[in-house]
């Protein structure tokens, strides 16, 4: 059997390994519009929210707000009919997602950080490349993280155990893989407190 040329027009493939449906009412209703890059602010693009989202293809990540700033809303593969589902249990109700841009790094088999005591990666250490629903159960001696590491991959940090409350995207490709403070967690980010980590699909 032959094999099909992957540049033959007849054929194409999608642009790029990233697409997300966005559309400004719950349950994939109202406007909708498709993207394979970054979008800084949907109100440039006609849309004052994001209420419901299916991501077709890659990983990505929400912010509250434009310019990739604000609460984060960590979005994989899958349907979101609302924004519960994927907003996750924040210290604080927000039903506003304004820009979002594709996780380059994210590949759920390869992913490696570690996470130190202090801040500039100093002090006491402990090296991921798991799903971790509660850090201290796995042995972290307490409920904050001074700075990380991310050697490869791309992880999503939540404040409270069984992946729960604030998200904190990290990546590889972001900081040469150094957050070296809470405050580089994200723009969002006011404690170095983080209980759970995963890995984000791809």
């Amino acid at each position: 059997m032959a094999l099909t040329n992957p540049i033959n027009p007849v054929n194409p493939l999608p642009m790029g390994p990233w697409k997300i449906t966005v559309y400004d009412q719950e349950y994939f209703q109202g406007k909708r519009m498709e993207f394979t890059a970054c979008c800084q602010n949907i109100m440039e693009c006609g849309m004052e929210n994001i209420r419901s989202l299916k991501v077709e293809c890659g990983a990505w990540v929400g912010y509250e707000h434009s310019s990739f700033c604000g609460q984060q809303f960590v979005l994989e593969k899958g349907d979101y009919p609302r924004f519960e589902a994927y907003s996750g249990s924040n210290s604080y109700r927000i039903e506003r997602m304004i820009s979002f841009r594709p996780i380059c790094s994210a590949y759920h088999k390869e992913s490696r950080m570690t996470i130190y005591e202090k801040e500039n990666m100093i002090g006491r250490q402990f090296e991921l490349s798991d799903d971790y629903p509660s850090l201290q159960a796995m042995g972290w001696f307490n409920n904050e993280v001074g700075s990380m590491l991310i050697q490869s991959g791309a992880f999503v940090c939540y404040q409270f155990p069984g992946y729960r409350g604030h998200q904190y995207i990290l990546e590889s490709d972001c900081h040469g893989g150094e957050y070296k403070c809470y405050r580089e967690f994200g723009s969002h980010s006011q404690t170095p407190q983080i209980q759970s980590i995963r890995r984000i699909q791809h």
